[in-house]
């Protein structure tokens, strides 16, 4: 049996207490320090993470022709690689739109390592309830549902908004262009103006079908003679087609359609303008 004043409780108490104290504190003030890691697969709202090559991000926006006067959104923008090389390759605002607040102090701490911080912004949110409609190019890396969900909203963005989607499809609503590198794929699309409907132009009119970016129709004169319209295409808020012997190219601007017309290939060119009937 042993003995133990209560002064030697005291001190071994004490001192129990101050290596504990001596052994946690490092430890804790260290976690704390320790920067956030991503790992691959790990779960986010919607989709799991999987990083994008640079090699991919840089494919994507050369793909979407990015200048320094766009304004890009990075949908589920993850570690912030699209923002960042966006800003610092090519001088524009880029935003990152990501749901883990982790993921977003981690792309704002790697914006600052590589000096973009002026252009490269992080917010948390969700991309379902966040405003991206000032954008002129989305970037994405989601799934298919997901892109078709966003569909709606990004089509009745303004006509030339540019979008690219690393891997993933809008599913019939085919894709512009298609790229890849490494192994990847990238796909892009141009934000068609809409047209459908009727159009009185001149003493005629025209009334267009459309399906996204493919349109198709026919043009009457005012005295009942119909016409295919052929060679249609339409690239963003840019349209052109020929009506019998005549070629119209013009810019879509809400409900007016406006530019020139050569009447046949031997002709000048004359301005026309269309409205569309309401």
């Amino acid at each position: 049996m042993f003995l133990f004043s209560r002064h030697t409780i005291l001190t071994t108490l004490l001192s129990t207490l101050f290596v504990a104290a001596a052994l946690s504190g490092p430890a804790q003030a260290q976690t704390a320090t320790t920067e956030f890691k991503p790992q691959v697969g790990q779960a986010g709202k919607d989709v799991i993470w999987v990083p994008t090559p640079k090699s991919l991000v840089e494919k994507m926006l050369k793909m979407a022709e990015v200048k320094p006067t766009d304004t890009l959104f990075d949908l589920g923008s993850g570690d912030g690689i699209t923002v960042i090389t966006a800003a610092k390759l090519h001088g524009l605002r880029a935003t990152g739109i990501e749901f883990n607040p982790d993921m977003v102090e981690l792309s704002k701490r790697n914006a600052q390592r590589e000096g973009v911080s002026d252009k490269a912004e992080f917010i948390r949110g969700d991309i379902f309830t966040t405003d991206f409609s000032k954008a002129t190019v989305v970037t994405m890396y989601l799934l298919p549902y997901l892109n078709l969900k966003l569909r709606p909203t990004i089509l009745n963005m303004k006509p030339g908004t540019r979008v690219v989607s690393h891997a993933f499809t809008m599913d019939d609503w085919a894709a512009d262009q298609t790229d890849s590198t490494e192994g990847r794929t990238a796909y892009l699309w141009i934000v068609p103006a809409k047209v459908e409907g009727k159009w009185t132009i001149g003493n005629g009119s025209v009334e267009f079908k459309q399906k996204f970016q493919d349109i198709d129709g026919t043009y009457t004169t005012a005295d009942g003679m119909t016409w295919r319209l052929t060679n249609t295409n339409l690239r963003g808020d840019q349209v052109s087609f020929s009506a019998g012997a005549a070629t119209y190219t013009g810019r879509v601007s809400g409900p007016v359609m406006q530019g020139s017309m050569r009447p046949r290939a031997d002709a000048q060119s004359t301005s026309w303008s269309a409205t569309l009937v309401k």
